[in-house]
């Protein structure tokens, strides 16, 4: 099984690391178009091999895609990161060109693997790799719900005091501060929904402390956060690596789901060896509903300003 990861920044190197050290990929390629950088991360990370048991070969490239031939999963990291009070939408226009000609140079040496997009806006970037690619939608996945649900679990067990492995939740919806749509009814403590345990406003506060937490990591980090997005997109890609049959909010391009077309949006998944396996449809309430509807709007407002 072998993984590529394109830009070994903060990111693509955490990325690689998860990704070695759950020790179920032979190889991880970490590419860059800075000189060296790459093989840098790579070298420091393959120096932990011994300490943390892992056998995953990872080598870094500088801009060399025959590197990455053969890939089994490609993972879509490059771009400019946020910096304070920027929104993901601002960087469109820098990372729209990077996404679509790294996408192109990675099909051309590995035309049958699967895609996972973590460059923002990840929706917009998502829909850019579908509509610019002739690869079949199941193998186009977009890594936000997965990064999304984490987070809204952390503020689900902060809330409850609770640990946080007897807390599950999910976010669907657009990965936006005003797009995401965490599920605070489905949302359950050991089976129990957290409705018993919270109050309606307490509840209201962890939404929207959900839907801040990349912009108040930022503000805190000075740059994007990625520690989580690295560990989100290492489970997405162990769910594909290994055949799991996992569930993942991500987003995908809808064809109908949810009463929604020609997007890109975050909705649950199967993930299996084939990438994206099953789009699977849930009861949303009214308010649910309305919310995806406008999240779906702003995404594709966004994927107005593409050129594609």
């Amino acid at each position: 099984m072998k993984v590529t990861v394109v830009g070994a920044g903060a990111v693509g190197a955490s990325c690689a690391e998860y990704i070695a050290i759950k020790d179920f990929a032979s190889e991880v390629v970490l590419l860059d178009i800075k000189e060296g950088y790459a093989e840098g991360k790579a070298m420091d990370l393959m120096q932990t091999a011994s300490l943390n048991g892992f056998d995953t070969k990872i080598t870094g490239t500088t801009n060399d895609y025959s590197k990455t031939a053969n890939s089994d999963i490609c993972v879509i990291t490059s771009g400019v990161p946020r910096k304070p009070g920027m929104t993901r939408e601002e960087l469109i226009g820098i990372n729209a060109g990077i996404v679509k000609t790294v996408s192109a140079n990675l099909i051309k040496h590995s035309p049958e693997a699967v895609f996972i997009v973590v460059s923002n806006p990840m929706d917009t970037m998502t829909y850019l790799v579908h509509k610019s690619t002739n690869l079949p939608k199941h193998k186009i996945i977009g890594m936000g719900g997965a990064l999304d649900s984490a987070r809204f679990k952390y503020r689900l067990a902060e809330a409850l005091d609770a640990p946080i492995s007897d807390v599950d939740g999910m976010v669907i919806g657009g990965h936006s501060d005003k797009g995401m749509v965490p599920l605070t009814a489905h949302a359950t403590r050991n089976s129990i929904k957290v409705t018993e345990f919270l109050s309606e406003e307490r509840l209201d506060q962890v939404k929207e402390d959900t839907k801040v937490g990349g912009a108040t990591l930022t503000k805190l980090l000075g740059t994007s956060a990625w520690y989580a997005p690295g560990a989100a997109v290492s489970g997405l890609v162990q769910a594909i690596a290994c055949d799991l049959k996992k569930m993942f909010p991500c987003s995908t391009y809808l064809e109908g789901e949810y009463d929604l077309n020609d997007l890109c949006i975050g909705v649950p998944v199967i993930l299996g060896k084939n990438g994206i396996e099953r789009i699977v449809e849930i009861e949303l309430s009214d308010a649910e509903k309305a919310h995806m509807k406008e999240s779906a709007a702003g995404v594709k407002k966004t994927n107005g300003l593409l050129d594609v």
